[in-house]
């Protein structure tokens, strides 16, 4: 791995992680004395995560954490909530035998990872790879591409959570997303779908 990847995983892991607050600065020539890197490695890392939405570039003022709140929250819940409904519909519309099983194993990986609990990283890639595998065959790439940037928004937005989410059943929630998608039941899957992506913002408050 070269010096570059190896800053861009750790620190992407890190912001993930929630060790930046949000607005925190990212210094670029600090950091490049940190990971031991140039200054226009650090730069370009940064600028890597800009593109993620994992950091934002600020007008003479260089890098920084993105901000976050609960309004903030709100939005990327209302934009998923409107956004991936409408691509589950077009996957399950599109999608083949394939899609069917890629939908199945993903659930499977899901429903057995370690709780997020006791694995934080782990759970919430086997969450994220789920949700994205009901969606994938929708077959447009930029809508793809927003689920991917919303995602990410709503891990940092979870992350930053100042309230953790009250006991649900989750598992049971994918369940039924699973079985209400092979069964191609459009009208209900987008429904539990929405809901699915509702129910956390009722609860869930950042700082």
């Amino acid at each position: 791995m070269t010096p570059s990847e190896r800053m861009y995983v750790a620190l992407r892991a890190a912001i993930l992680h929630g060790d930046f607050a949000p607005r925190q600065s990212l210094k670029p020539q600090e950091l490049a004395t940190k990971h031991v890197v140039s200054l226009a490695v650090a730069r370009e890392t940064l600028l890597r995560l800009v593109g993620e939405g994992l950091a934002e570039r600020l007008p003479n003022r260089g890098f920084a954490v993105p901000a976050t709140g609960a309004e903030r929250w709100q939005q990327i819940a209302e934009a998923r909530a409107t956004v991936e409904p409408a691509m589950l519909r077009m996957a399950i519309e599109r999608g083949d035998l394939e899609w069917e099983a890629r939908v199945r194993a993903a659930h499977h990986r899901l429903a057995r990872a370690t709780p997020y609990e006791q694995d934080p990283d782990s759970w919430s890639e086997a969450h994220r790879l789920f949700h994205r595998a009901l969606l994938e065959a929708c077959g447009n790439d930029v809508l793809l591409g927003t689920f991917d940037r919303l995602w990410i928004d709503s891990e940092l937005a979870r992350r930053w959570s100042a309230v953790k989410e009250p006991a649900r059943d989750a598992a049971a929630e994918h369940l039924a997303l699973e079985e209400a998608v092979l069964a191609r039941e459009a009208g209900r899957a987008a429904d539990l779908l929405r809901r699915h992506v509702t129910r956390t913002v009722r609860t869930l408050r950042t700082s």
